[in-house]
């Protein structure tokens, strides 16, 4: 579900419809997908709550035990955001349950001509929270 700002999305929506509402696509050439859960879905190895304030209990997870190295799953905005500079800001919360299985977090810009620009990455989070 959105809020006034663009691009913002808590992920509190029906099942699999938070591709849509939030404005997201799952890149189909990548390895495995995103999927949207709450903590009672995924067993012991998870958030207690998501960060939405309130009664908000979704968010988005890759099960990386499945995986060899090198897979990817990967999501897109749907919608092209206009260059700014000191305007436009990403921020985002994320929790990673530390394991051999997990890989790392990374955050892309993608340039008009359709060149990839790394802009954030993390390979742990050790204070196990958001």
């Amino acid at each position: 579900y959105y809020t006034s700002i663009p691009g913002s999305c808590n992920f509190e929506t029906q099942d699999q419809e938070w591709t849509t509402v939030c404005g997201l696509t799952q890149d189909t050439t990548d390895d495995f997908d995103w999927n949207i859960s709450n903590s009672a879905v995924i067993g012991q190895k998870h958030p207690h709550t998501d960060h939405t304030p309130g009664k908000g209990q979704k968010f988005l997870y890759v099960n990386s035990s499945a995986q060899k190295e090198g897979n990817r799953a990967r999501i897109t905005t749907t919608k092209f955001f206009p260059p700014s500079l000191g305007v436009c800001r990403l921020r985002f919360w994320f929790w990673m349950f530390p394991s051999r299985q997990t890989g790392v977090l990374k955050v892309y810009t993608v340039e008009e001509h359709g060149m990839e620009i790394l802009m954030w990455s993390s390979s742990r989070n050790e204070e196990n929270k958001w």
